[in-house]
C-alpha cells in the first residue's frame, strides 16, 4: 500500500512562515518519493496562477517557485474550488498541472486508507 500525504496550505503572503512551512514539508516529502497531494486554499490559492510564486519572499526559506515546481513534477497540486471562485480564478487561469477541486475530493483523499493530512 502506498501512503498518501495530503498537505493543505491555508496561508499565502498574509502569513509567510506558515505558507513556506506547508510548501517545504510537502516538497520535501515529494522529493523523498512520498505520494503527495498539495492543496492551495485561502490566500495560498493565488499561487496557482503563473508568476505569483515568484512574488513571494521569505528570508532563509527555499524559493517558493522551486518548491511549487517540484510539487507539480512529483505530486499533485489542487486549488480549492470555492477559494478559486472567490478570487475569480478559473481553470483556464492556473498553471499547467494544477487542478481545481472541492471539499468532496479533499475528504476522499484524507479518508483513504493510510492517508495522512497536515493543515498549515
Amino acid at each position: 500500500m502506498t501512503r498518501l500525504l495530503v498537505v493543505k496550505a491555508t496561508a499565502g503572503a498574509d502569513a509567510p512562515e506558515r505558507c513556506s512551512q506547508a510548501f517545504t514539508v510537502a516538497s520535501t516529502a515529494a522529493a523523498a518519493g512520498v505520494n503527495v497531494s498539495f492543496w492551495l486554499t485561502g490566500e495560498s490559492t493565488w499561487f496557482a496562477l503563473p508568476g505569483r510564486a515568484e512574488q513571494f519572499e521569505l528570508p532563509h526559506a527555499a524559493p517558493l517557485p522551486d518548491l511549487l515546481s517540484l510539487l507539480l513534477e512529483n505530486g499533485r497540486v489542487t486549488a480549492c474550488t470555492q477559494c478559486a471562485a472567490r478570487r475569480g480564478i478559473t481553470p483556464e487561469d492556473v498553471l499547467p498541472g494544477v487542478r481545481i477541486a472541492g471539499a468532496a475530493v479533499f475528504v476522499e483523499e484524507i479518508m483513504g486508507e493510510g492517508a495522512q493530512a497536515l493543515v498549515y
